[in-house]
């Protein structure tokens, strides 16, 4: 009996961890699609790099929450001034209309 509640549990932990995978790639693509104003890189960067921050903070301590969450939001800032940095100028073609 012991052992059934051990795999049953194993099961629904991987099934846990899969839909968090999913979530969290679905979340750090999302803010990719159609980025053109500062405004919207800072918001996708700070997304994308806060994500990334949190994953390389719980990966180097352990899963403790402190250097988790600090690493989480330098890598969100990071993330935000980078993004808003790099977002294109706009485009503006002038017309020239000749007599």
């Amino acid at each position: 009996m012991n052992e059934e509640m051990n795999m049953h549990s194993i099961a629904t932990v991987r099934r846990a961890k899969k839909a968090l995978l999913f979530a969290t790639l679905l979340a750090a693509s999302a803010p990719l699609h159609g980025c053109y104003t500062p405004a919207e890189r800072a918001l996708g960067g700070g997304m994308i790099g806060g994500l990334g921050g949190a994953g390389i903070g719980a990966l180097a301590s352990g899963g403790l929450a402190g250097p988790t969450l600090a690493s989480a939001a330098v890598g969100a800032a990071g993330g935000a001034i980078i993004g808003a940095a790099t977002a294109p100028r706009p485009y503006y073609r002038r017309h020239r209309r000749y007599y």
